[in-house]
């Protein structure tokens, strides 16, 4: 069972949800009091005295002296006469919002939304018992019923496991190089979830290698040309509270996504390979991805050795209890995680329920064909792959935050998949108005594909450049209402 978020490219120009802008505007919003019909004079004033006053009290830098005050009186025919400096000329709206016109966004219940999000400090999740529905939420049923509109606790579960990815990645760029002389030793993994421990570190090595002339060309390239690196972990849930919650233990295996030149020279090796275990002929995967599963390493075994291994051994040492396997990665560790389940679902007499949880994975296994044309075309095509699972697809245009030209890079970057993730609703509503996960990171990592809206404002916050780079948290964001 797998379930993979996947991402469409805006160049493309695919809308794969209708995004409604209605469901994202301010209703009767205070800086239109125009808009609220039958309103009296005296209210009317009253409406612009408190909007200015909210327009004041949220945009001015703490470090300014204030803009004068606009004083106002009520002349002996009910109109308002103005005195002074306007509020608004005095904010100067213009220089922080240069590309902004009177909107909805302006409203003070968007702002005040925009700045819990990005300065709030993490928030605790509710986390529900997921107790006899674990099995339906770990995909018994292909997730059938709870991706449109997403299930609370699904998203939660998504989001979730997108966290132990990103751990990976701090886990394998804190300390890249791999020795070529020594086993490696073990490393610390600093995980977004407490009730979880590390039990195994996870090596992938490339079957090819740089010649020994480019080394001493360029011998400052480092970890980047070595065949075996670090490319993720097995942790197992170790709190008996988180345990009675989920209604199982969990065994966790998370794997990073492409970052040598050896792996990136994998990925682009995409010939049709049998898997050396299968008699069935037509059980192909990409040629690349597998010797990344299977090729060992000098002094570490390979990826495929040392999860089945490790798997073995947890199933024997909680042998008895409740048990769920679930494989998460991002890219190429999406990639991996649908051969590592392969290879560890028949790994012991009575294997637990696999899943996998994958972000922005490329195609693995061949694309069906009917037919012997058709069957000829794919021996004589290396890139007719197709996707496996279940897809929860989501659009960088659903996020009311991102601009809707937005790069490569964003489109493919892990925290642009989980603020998407956390702000899906339903392909009705692309992204609810209640979305909690914070936006710091995501303006950090993907900064030039934030609205200019929204970098403005986190500037006026004074939120400054070392407030971002935060340590991992203790406890997940929620993504739960």
């Amino acid at each position: 069972m797998m379930i993979g978020v996947g991402l469409t490219l805006p160049a493309q120009n695919l809308n794969v949800f209708n995004t409604r802008r209605a469901s994202f505007k301010s209703q009767k919003s205070p800086l239109n009091p125009t808009s609220r019909r039958h309103v009296s004079s005296a209210s009317s004033t009253e409406l612009t005295r408190e909007t200015l006053s909210n327009l004041e009290k949220l945009l001015q830098k703490s470090n300014q002296p204030d803009p004068e005050r606009v004083v106002k009186t009520s002349t002996s025919n009910g109109s308002i006469e103005t005195k002074g400096k306007g509020l608004l000329e005095g904010l100067n709206l213009s220089r922080i919002w240069p590309e902004m016109k009177a909107a909805e966004e302006m409203s003070p219940r968007h702002l005040n939304r925009l700045q819990r999000l990005l300065s709030k400090t993490m928030e605790y999740s509710p986390r529900n018992n997921l107790g006899s529905r674990w099995r339906e939420y770990h995909g018994c049923n292909d997730w059938s019923g709870l991706l449109d509109p997403l299930d609370e606790n699904l998203r939660r579960e998504v989001v979730r496991y997108g966290e132990f990815v990103q751990a990976a990645y701090h886990g394998f760029h804190s300390n890249p190089a791999m020795s070529t002389d020594e086993a490696p030793l073990p490393r610390h993994v600093a995980l977004p979830d407490r009730s979880y421990k590390v039990t195994k570190s996870l090596y992938t090595t490339s079957s090819v290698g740089l010649p020994k002339w480019v080394d001493d060309l360029a011998p400052d390239l480092g970890w980047m040309t070595q065949r075996s690196s670090w490319i993720g972990y097995v942790a197992v849930c170790d709190d008996k509270r988180e345990i009675h919650r989920m209604g199982r233990r969990d065994i966790v295996i998370a794997l990073r996504g492409t970052a040598t030149c050896m792996e990136w020279a994998e990925n682009f090796r995409a010939q049709l390979d049998q898997i050396p275990e299968s008699d069935d002929p037509t059980q192909r995967v990409e040629r690349g991805f597998l010797s990344l599963h299977k090729t060992r390493g000098a002094h570490v075994p390979s990826l495929a050795e040392l999860v089945v291994e490790e798997v073995q051994r947890l199933i024997e040492m909680y042998k008895g209890e409740p048990l769920s396997i679930t494989i998460t990665g991002h890219s190429l560790g999406a990639a991996l995680s649908l051969l590592v389940a392969d290879e560890i679902s028949s790994c012991a007499p009575h294997v637990p329920p696999v899943a996998v949880f994958s972000f922005g994975g490329p195609r693995v296994v061949p694309g069906v064909f009917i037919g012997e044309k058709a069957q000829q075309q794919q021996q004589d095509n290396p890139w007719t792959y197709s996707h496996v699972g279940t897809e929860l697809r989501v659009d960088t245009k659903m996020s009311p935050y991102l601009k809707s030209n937005v790069d490569i890079a964003c489109c493919h970057d892990l925290e642009a998949y989980l603020h998407l993730v956390d702000g899906y609703l339903s392909s009705k509503c692309p992204f609810r108005s209640n979305a909690k996960r914070s936006l710091a990171k995501l303006l950090h990592d993907q900064g030039s594909n934030v609205k200019q809206l929204y970098t403005h404002k986190a500037l006026s916050l004074n939120l400054e450049r070392d407030r971002f780079s935060f340590p991992m948290p203790s406890c997940l964001p929620s993504p739960s209402q």
